[in-house]
């Protein structure tokens, strides 16, 4: 067994096609083909089921490729050690995020991290929780902003803070000059929301259960599309308060908290235990949490 043959079963697993692979890890596909064949033959077991048109993970096989994967980032953190000494903060680092954070923390968190990590970039994917969690497990990002529960083997989280939900609606809506609305008064709406597969879509029907028996529900590709929809008198949705604050205000909307009880998440940083950088993720959770967010009480 090969610190190779590992990266190979790792690059297989992520793209699971075997010509993708070889390109990934520059060998040619029978090399990759026969590597994988050999590592197989040693360890006396199956790590992939082949097909046609796909390739999938054994049972037994994704536990070896999550060993594998702990195996190879503990080697790149040989050659980090030695490149940045005692420095975590040296280096760029793969930051995870769900699509509805994203556009709203990072803006308020890279000028902190500038000043504070200067010589660690941030290269940054938005994506889906099953996606990054996924991304997370694979190696291919080190770092996940994400909403909690959030509940992956070999994963550690941290709670940063709670974020409040509010309603948005038409200016023109009968409740535009409400202080409050209960969370029981949007089953006789029509409430747009983010598409299935976003957490924050799963928390708003959770949080308000009356929509799935009553209310018309619509959807659409991102938070900032739903606020132009609502603007357009397409209908109400309901918001995390990061998105509405002054910089993503819009004339034709108006956001109006939530009566008692308030619906809220639980925004947390996830990452590997077996990552080898915890400055970094401790930098991550210090920007945050230093900033003024009127959207959230700080946990």
């Amino acid at each position: 067994m090969t610190l190779n043959e590992l990266k190979f079963i790792v690059a297989l697993a992520k793209s699971r096609n075997f010509r993708k692979a070889a390109e990934v890890c520059f060998v040619s596909q029978p090399a990759l083909s026969l590597a994988v064949k050999k590592l197989e033959d040693e360890l006396g077991v199956l790590l992939f089921e082949r097909s046609r048109n796909d390739v999938t993970m054994t049972p037994v096989g994704e536990l070896i490729i999550e060993q594998a994967t702990r195996v190879i980032e503990e080697a790149k953190r040989v050659k980090e050690i030695a490149k940045q000494g005692n420095n975590q903060l040296a280096g760029p680092l793969k930051l995870g995020v769900i699509y509805s954070v994203g556009p709203y923390l990072l803006p308020e968190i890279i000028p902190i991290l500038r000043k504070n990590a200067p010589e660690m970039p941030l290269i940054v994917e938005e994506n889906l929780t099953s996606n990054l969690e996924m991304h997370l497990r694979n190696g291919v990002i080190d770092v996940a902003i994400i909403a909690l529960p959030f509940e992956l083997s070999g994963v550690t989280t941290m709670p940063l803070y709670e974020e409040e939900f509010v309603v948005v609606v038409p200016i023109t809506h009968e409740w535009a000059n409400r202080n409050e609305v209960d969370v029981s008064e949007l089953a006789d709406e029509k409430v747009l929301l983010l598409n299935s597969g976003h957490c924050f879509s799963n928390q708003v029907v959770q949080a308000c259960p009356s929509l799935t028996r009553n209310g018309e529900i619509l959807q659409g590709n991102s938070l900032d599309t739903v606020r132009n929809m609502v603007a357009s008198n397409l209908g109400i949705t309901v918001l995390p308060m990061s998105a509405t604050i002054s910089r993503y205000q819009n004339a034709l909307v108006k956001a109006i908290p939530f009566r008692q009880p308030v619906p809220t998440r639980k925004i947390a940083l996830a990452w590997r235990k077996s990552y080898g950088r915890v400055q970094a993720v401790e930098a991550i959770a210090n920007a945050i949490r230093t900033l003024e967010m009127s959207q959230a009480g700080l946990l």
